[in-house]
């Protein structure tokens, strides 16, 4: 049931994958009545998670080699919540199954394959190891006038690649039917700022004012532009990471992931097959920094300077990446990817460490393609705070920042925002149930 309403429980700012997989979780396992979602645009996950502006792969930690064991024991956790929630819909045009692997290149990557493949065994006992034999079986194109030594470390038949956007809209979908509730749902809605009251909180829009007892804000780099515009996050800076990717024929079976530089704290290209684009294998991402929250959005170009605060912290953190050999040529390198005639023949070399015999004839940029990740700079520290970002003052408002895995751990990271809603609103939530169901 949807409905307008002026005063509402719980308001959640932002209808991307992150806003609506805690509108489902509240409406299903809390007794809460009455649920909020403000989303400036005209429908749900038309920024970040659009399956055009992210990598489209269910993360599960085994072959993002920039993941310790322990975050990728828990990305898992939160991936496989995804996988039981889905495994309930009548329908599945959500998750995907394709082969998937991390391939080392060269002795020292296929030795750090090796070892991880032996640590990370116990905990993934589904993950194999492919030597260059069964690398050729899986996907031909891959061994195809290859030269190096090469292993690779993956699974054959599981869930790997996810529609964000489809996800996003089953929770709104899921929520809805629940009956008893009061599903408010408004797209096209800007939220204009967030005030303190005596009883919780007011949210001012371009359609008319809200009360809400509690406020989660997942709104990407905005979140922390709401949280500074009301005192919070002030030792946070933002740096919005930029991905870019590129089309090929269809050449790969399924995910081919490759080595993380561990000078580099940005992730690895990788070759995907695409769900919405038929027939093409999705290359990339690039990595490129630019001056906005929002990609393609110009208008969000002020908002970034905002949230930037550049000052001794921040410029202590930008010369600390650039002074590093490997970051500097690469960030230099990741821009020259972004310009005209020049961008296909630079890319090609990085993308035949996947698909040695791709020729530039092969390649295509991908217009309108790739979102905006907010790495969130911690001023207090001078360092990147990679992955999710959190600020909860304690006084009914949470403000989440959820860069990559930010969109495969949605239901992970909205049922602590529901246990902290349930601790400072006192109402029911039903946990077993949610382990029963999702865990």
């Amino acid at each position: 049931m949807t409905t307008t309403i002026t005063k509402t429980d719980v308001a959640i700012i932002g209808g991307g994958i992150s806003g609506t997989a805690l509108l489902y979780l509240l409406a299903r396992y809390t007794d809460l009545e009455q649920i909020t979602l403000l989303e400036k645009c005209d429908s749900i996950a038309a920024l970040n998670s659009n399956a055009t502006h992210n990598s489209q792969t269910l993360h599960c930690g085994d072959i993002e080699t920039n993941y310790t064991l322990t975050k990728a024991t828990e990305v898992q956790a939160s991936a496989n919540m995804v996988v039981r929630y889905v495994a309930q819909l009548a329908n599945n045009n959500i998750l995907y199954k394709f082969p998937k692997m991390v391939l080392g290149v060269g002795e020292i990557e296929c030795e750090k394959i090796r070892q991880r493949y032996t640590q990370f065994k116990p905990q993934f006992p589904n993950v194999s190891l492919f030597e260059a034999q069964d690398i050729a079986r899986i996907e031909p194109n891959v061994m195809l006038g290859r030269k190096e030594p090469v292993v690779g470390m993956g699974v054959e038949n599981e869930f790997t690649a996810v529609n964000f956007r489809t996800l996003a809209n089953s929770f709104v979908e899921q929520a809805g039917e629940i009956k008893g509730k009061k599903m408010d749902i408004r797209l096209g809605t800007r939220v204009k700022t967030i005030r303190e009251t005596d009883s919780g909180f007011k949210i001012a829009t371009d359609k008319g004012d809200l009360e809400a007892r509690f406020v989660v804000v997942s709104a990407g780099g905005h979140s922390l532009l709401f949280a500074q515009q009301m005192g919070y996050g002030m030792n946070y800076s933002c740096l919005p990471m930029a991905g870019s990717f590129y089309f090929a024929p269809n050449m790969l079976n399924g995910k081919v992931y490759t080595v993380q530089n561990d000078k580099l704290p940005f992730a690895a290209i990788h070759g995907d097959p695409d769900v919405v684009v038929a027939g093409k294998t999705r290359f990339g991402p690039t990595a490129l920094i630019l001056p906005m929250l929002e990609r393609y959005n110009l208008s969000s170009v002020p908002d970034f300077f905002k949230v930037l605060h550049l000052d001794r912290s921040v410029l202590k953190v930008f010369w600390d990446l650039f002074k590093v050999p490997d970051i500097r040529n690469y960030i230099i390198k990741n821009t020259l990817f972004e310009v005209p005639v020049i961008r296909r023949r630079l890319f090609l070399k990085d993308a035949r460490k996947i698909v040695p015999s791709m020729k530039l004839s092969d390649l295509t940029f991908a217009r309108k393609v790739g979102g905006i990740r907010p790495v969130m700079i911690d001023k207090e520290k001078c360092v990147l705070h990679l992955g999710e970002a959190k600020i909860n003052p304690g006084n009914g408002i949470i403000f989440n920042m959820t860069p990559s895995p930010g969109a495969t751990s949605c239901l992970g990271n909205a049922m602590k925002d529901v246990e902290t809603i349930a601790r400072v609103l006192g109402c029911k939530y039903n946990h077993e149930q949610l382990e029963k169901d999702l865990r």
